[in-house]
């Protein structure tokens, strides 16, 4: 028998701004923490970086009629922040806006759905200069800057996401310093994710009140985190890897706190857990429309003391792996959608990114 997927199933495609889009330095577009992250020598190999990509400000219509020729029915793409606010607060930028609303419009009339992720990681520059995620008042900034998108796409957009990976954006930005912004503070690290928790929910907040049309979720990149061995150092270790990544975003939004053996743990590291405010997790644990997953490998953790401050390492021995040195485990992808559907409840998801990379 065919394994078919069922009626209403979408296929397509996803993307975000800052590695598609190019044209850093046009119509009016602000600098984002990336275009100066991929300055820092080092930071990115190959020295590459975003300024032209693959020039999709331009060739948006080129793009959009490849879709269309292979059937996708679905483009996830995400908004610059400082493509349409260049300095994140203050004036808009009518030309950054106006490019948005053509692609929309071009979609659209191409029979393709968009899917608008708000915030991909590029944050402005301006901003960052003020504390980036890890100040309470960007909160106010990313909500002003989401009510500018969802007015200017209403009745046209019926898919939001507010953010792409927080842990990314907040542990690998300013903890681990692997991503823009390239900190390695982890209590600033706990500190932006918070925030941009707090940012997820007030703007799930601001969607319902006004009314705006649609559905709206967040994107998280998540999991299995599968001990190496039976150890138990191993065990801990997966555990800790799981509450770091998985549960530390997962618990906020379905259980309104924090886990509270990585809360024992970071404190035991001298590390300074979430400014947590009064109201802010009833804010957090906003309900969603969908839970966005983005899935990739299982991570094989083993223990490793020398890692601050999570003390984990992972390893591939004797696993295929993809190019980029990920195990290839498919298998992983049904795991994780059992769990966030049957432990944490989200009755919608969508798989928002998913695949493997070779240099084929």
């Amino acid at each position: 028998m065919d394994h078919i997927f069922p009626e209403g199933f979408v296929w397509g495609a996803s993307t975000a701004a800052y590695q598609i889009e190019g044209a850093v330095r046009e119509d009016g577009r602000g600098e984002s923490i990336w275009d100066q992250f991929c300055r820092v020598p080092g930071a990115i190999r190959g020295n590459n970086d975003g300024c032209k990509a693959a020039d999709a400000y331009h060739r948006y219509r080129e793009d959009v009629a490849i879709m269309k020729e292979i059937g996708l029915k679905a483009y996830r793409f995400s908004v610059s922040w400082p493509r349409v606010i260049p300095s994140g607060y203050g004036e808009i930028n009518q030309k950054g806006l106006a490019y948005y609303v053509h692609l929309v419009d071009e979609l659209l009339e191409n029979g393709i759905e968009p899917y608008v992720t708000l915030y991909h990681w590029d944050l402005p520059l301006d901003l960052q200069y003020e504390g980036g995620w890890a100040n309470r008042k960007i909160v106010d900034h990313f909500l002003h800057y989401a009510e500018i998108i969802f007015r200017a796409f209403q009745g046209k957009v019926k898919h939001y996401m507010t953010l792409n990976e927080p842990w990314v954006a907040s542990i690998a930005g300013y903890g681990i310093g692997q991503m823009a912004p390239g900190y390695k503070d982890y209590t600033m690290a706990l500190r932006a994710a918070h925030h941009m928790l707090l940012a997820h929910g007030r703007t799930v907040e601001l969607f319902r009140q006004k009314g705006y049309p649609g559905e709206i979720g967040i994107v998280l990149n998540l999991s299995p985190r599968h001990p190496f061995t039976d150890r138990i150092e191993d065990i801990q270790a997966a555990r800790r890897n799981d509450g770091n990544c998985n549960r530390w975003f997962l618990d906020p939004l379905k259980k309104g706190e924090y886990p509270a053996d990585m809360f024992a743990w970071y404190a035991g590291k001298g590390i300074g857990t979430p400014p947590v405010e009064n109201g802010d997790m009833e804010i957090i644990q906003a309900p969603v429309d969908f839970l966005g997953v983005n899935y990739y490998t299982i991570e094989h953790t083993v223990h490793d003391p020398a890692d601050y401050p999570l003390e984990i390492g992972l390893t591939t021995r004797n696993m295929p792996v993809t190019n980029y040195g990920w195990a290839v485990t498919p298998d992983g992808l049904t795991e994780i959608l059992r769990r966030v559907y049957e432990e944490y409840g989200f009755q919608k998801i969508y798989v928002t990114e998913n695949g493997a990379s070779y240099l084929d």
